[in-house]
């Protein structure tokens, strides 16, 4: 691309999908002269999408599947797909040196390491970047003896591979570990090792979202979940998937996911979000990174701060120049609420309580006098 376009057009694979849309909500809030081309495998979800222009594709695996998205791209005028699931990033990742637009992706290397999560918490480890202490399973018969290192209490099981907490559990005898790890290879077909026995994290539970550029740290935004979505149904009782979350400042949590990213290596480019948990001496501990996309809270990243993440990533990748000072960039108080078939409510702490009557009962009276619930 020999000059930066003045209205850039942005391809959003999985338009219609709750992450798909948020994509493209948080790309028109961070500037409105964006074109947003949205494709999708899937009709009816595609049926869904907010984007400007939509484009049915085949499924990723079909044989036709690279010359239909290069089509799309070429008819819709892209500059540049912005992949946003796991799936994505590493379809996109595969044919970014086919693709007729821009791609702001790390190295598939990197990639490849991040999607492991046991591979990356030895990686971080050796780096000196504080992760539960994690041990991989060969079988479920080395379960007892691994269950053992970790000095017994509560232990966290969980696949090393997949999101959303897949096949997470906390686990107090190795016994429960054994009997989970059989009914994922009995009836899910997961066989043992593709499972982890890790230190339980029972502090506060933080995501990181960042944005690199060719090796240097340009804007970086810290929240706390609250809640999770579906949590209640999940054997977990957790998820990476926040029903409520806010923005905090959190330093420390800053100096763990910057030193977590340069750990993967140099030169690192593109998105970058980190999953995080307090230890029992209330260290933030990395759990995961998701590389090279954006998680489901982005719209609470986008919607408050200085700047606009996604917008900033935009601009990256058609390599304008973007200068932020400080880097962090702190907006306290802010809520995020997240239900079924709504879009998520991002509002300030201030917000809270306007145009909602109080018809709560105190002492066996309901409150009176008041039009409006007061802090």
């Amino acid at each position: 691309m020999s000059r930066r376009p003045s209205a850039p057009c942005i391809l959003v694979p999985g338009a219609g999908t709750g992450a798909g849309n948020s994509l493209i909500r948080s790309l028109r809030a961070g500037d409105r002269r964006f074109r947003v081309v949205g494709c999708h495998d899937d009709r009816f979800y595609l049926k869904k999408s907010v984007a400007d222009t939509n484009y049915l594709l085949p499924p990723p695996r079909h044989a036709g599947y690279v010359a239909s998205l290069g089509d799309a791209i070429r008819a819709g005028r892209v500059h540049l797909v912005i992949p946003n699931t796991d799936a994505a990033v590493r379809q996109i990742s595969l044919i970014r040196d086919v693709l007729p637009c821009r791609v702001f992706l790390p190295s598939h290397a990197v990639l490849t390491l991040c999607g492991d999560k046991y591979r990356l918490t030895a990686r971080l480890a050796a780096d000196g970047v504080p992760v539960p202490v994690t041990y991989p399973l060969r079988d479920r018969a080395s379960v007892p003896a691994v269950f053992r290192r970790l000095r017994g209490g509560r232990v966290w099981c969980r696949l090393r591979t997949g999101g959303a907490s897949r096949g997470a559990v906390p686990v107090s005898t190795a016994a429960q570990a054994t009997a989970w790890i059989a009914y994922w290879e009995r009836m899910r077909g997961v066989p043992a090792r593709a499972f982890t026995l890790a230190e339980y994290l029972p502090g506060r539970d933080f995501a990181c979202q960042s944005l690199w550029r060719d090796g240097r740290l340009v804007l970086i935004k810290t929240v706390e979940r609250l809640s999770y979505f579906g949590g209640g149904s999940q054997p977990s009782g957790v998820s990476s998937i926040a029903a409520l979350a806010k923005t905090v400042t959190e330093p420390a949590v800053v100096d763990v996911c910057t030193a977590a990213i340069r750990a993967l290596g140099p030169g690192i480019s593109g998105a970058f979000s980190v999953d995080l948990k307090e230890n029992a001496r209330g260290v933030p501990c990395v759990t995961e990174i998701n590389a090279g996309r954006f998680i489901t809270l982005m719209n609470l990243f986008d919607f408050t701060g200085r700047h606009n993440m996604a917008a900033t990533y935009v601009r990256l990748a058609l390599g304008y120049p973007v200068a932020i000072d400080p880097a962090y960039d702190v907006d306290v108080d802010h809520y995020f609420v997240r239900d079924v078939d709504t879009p998520p409510a991002v509002f300030h702490a201030d917000e809270l309580f306007r145009g909602i009557r109080d018809a709560r009962r105190v002492d066996g009276r309901h409150v009176t006098g008041k039009k409006e619930v007061t802090r």
